[in-house]
């Protein structure tokens, strides 16, 4: 109901967008203005509470690995494994990005002064390593919060959580307070979702408005970028660690994950995908109970193609419709946001909190990111499949891999035949349609 909702609002942008256009009415180019940038600020409040609170309850929850070295030395091997693979799928995006170049000259439409101005600024904030970690190191806790730094909001809440998580129950109360604040952004996050047709209605038709058919000419492109670094992760990458690292033939894994992939693919939703992924896990040798912490565990900070291979492509692809250029010190920014952010994007839906941050600690306009968010609604059905699907493999690849390195894999199990982990193989129910908070921009659920 929802994905048929924003369809319509992006078909009825499209119309008056087209109307406001031809016919030059300057109040339906401006009403439709309106609608879109009012949609736009209420993302943006939360954005920064959300980073920060995610982040601080993030770090606490390792303490849910228990006592005991062998459970800090299995979790610590599992999200540095994550961090790898993240690193290597956003620069794989970033490549496949300059390559296809998503957007180039797609609007053929100059930047306003004001965005060119921002642009410049940005550039010569970002041109330099040593600019770059000054960037990091706010002068004033509020400001941080109150001028949208959210690389700096970012390097506060790894100080905080990393303090609080060193002082353990003297640090409770504070670790409960952002629980609690994380919550309460999640709801308020539901509530302004119910808006997202109207936002797409008027980010899109004041988008039409403004650009034309010329609007909707990089979308191939774009659409081309992210299948392309997608299933380079998915049929390259993974393989390679699989039989270098694990010591795993490819055709056996995916013999055997090939249906949780079909259900991924056709879900769209990590969540819905979750029980058939751990089965697949435990049947390619992942003892119940590390597969038990590590699937849940990467269904919530392991997504390459939502998080490292999109906002990659989609950063490439916002700047390119904005006229802008990236730097170097910009394109090292999407690489931290992908490698670091995967706990800033837990507990919310993937795509748009990993392109928003992304597009944000590289300085793009808002307004242009915002533009860029409301263009990937349109495709987002069409990408969303793909990226849903490395998302899950990635998360059985890193707990195969982990297992290996710890002698923990079961070489018997991984070679018996086992019959594909069907609904009635796992005693779950998962929904076989995309759950409405994967498929929209700031649910808590997401592939």
């Amino acid at each position: 109901m929802f994905g048929s909702a924003v369809i319509a609002a992006l078909l009825l942008g499209v119309l008056a967008g087209a109307i406001a256009r031809s016919t030059e009415t300057a109040w339906l180019s401006d009403a439709l203005d309106a609608v879109g940038s009012t949609f736009t600020t209420l993302l943006q409040l939360a954005v920064l509470p959300l980073v920060f609170t995610a982040i601080v309850v993030g770090i606490n929850s390792l303490r849910q690995l228990g006592g005991g070295k062998e459970a800090a030395r299995l979790g610590g091997k599992t999200v540095l494994w994550f961090a790898i693979t993240s690193f290597i799928a956003v620069l794989i995006g970033i490549a496949v990005g300059l390559l296809i170049d998503p957007g180039a000259g797609g609007l053929n439409a100059a930047p306003t002064e004001e965005n060119t101005a921002r642009a410049a600024e940005s550039v010569s904030n970002w041109g330099s390593w040593w600019s770059f970690l000054e960037s990091l190191i706010p002068g004033n806790v509020v400001a941080a919060f109150a001028e949208g730094g959210t690389l700096q909001v970012v390097f506060l809440a790894v100080i905080a959580g990393a303090a609080a998580y060193s002082l353990g129950e003297r640090a409770k109360p504070f670790v409960d307070l952002n629980a609690s604040v994380f919550e309460i952004v999640q709801r308020y996050l539901r509530w302004i979702v119910l808006l997202a047709p109207l936002g797409v209605f008027g980010l899109i038709g004041a988008a039409v408005a403004t650009y034309g058919d010329e609007l909707f000419r990089p979308l191939a492109s774009a659409t081309l970028a992210v299948y392309a670094g997608t299933l380079l992760v998915l049929f390259v990458v993974y393989p390679i660690l699989l039989r270098l690292v694990a010591k795993v033939s490819p055709a056996r894994f995916f013999s055997k994950a090939w249906t949780t992939l079909q259900f991924a693919f056709a879900s769209q939703s990590s969540g819905a995908t979750l029980p058939l992924t751990r089965q697949t896990a435990v049947n390619l040798g992942v003892p119940p109970a590390y597969a038990g912490f590590a699937v849940p565990l990467a269904s919530t900070t392991k997504m390459d193609g939502c998080a490292a291979v999109f906002p990659a492509v989609g950063v490439i692809f916002i700047a390119n419709i904005s006229g802008i250029t990236l730097s170097i010190g910009q394109y090292a920014g999407i690489v931290a946001a992908a490698v670091f952010g995967a706990l800033a994007t837990a507990g919310t839906t993937g795509w748009l909190t990993a392109l928003t941050l992304s597009a944000t600690v590289v300085g793009l306009p808002p307004e242009q990111i915002a533009l860029g968010i409301a263009l990937f609604y349109s495709i987002n059905p069409i990408i969303d499949m793909i990226r849903t699907a490395t998302n899950v493999a990635g998360q059985i690849v890193v707990p195969v891999v982990v297992s290996r390195s710890e002698g923990l894999l079961d070489d018997e199990v991984l070679q018996a035949p086992s019959r594909p982990p069907l609904l009635e193989d796992t005693g779950e129910q998962p929904s076989p349609r995309p759950e409405t908070p994967h498929r929209t921009a700031t649910e808590p659920a997401r592939a």
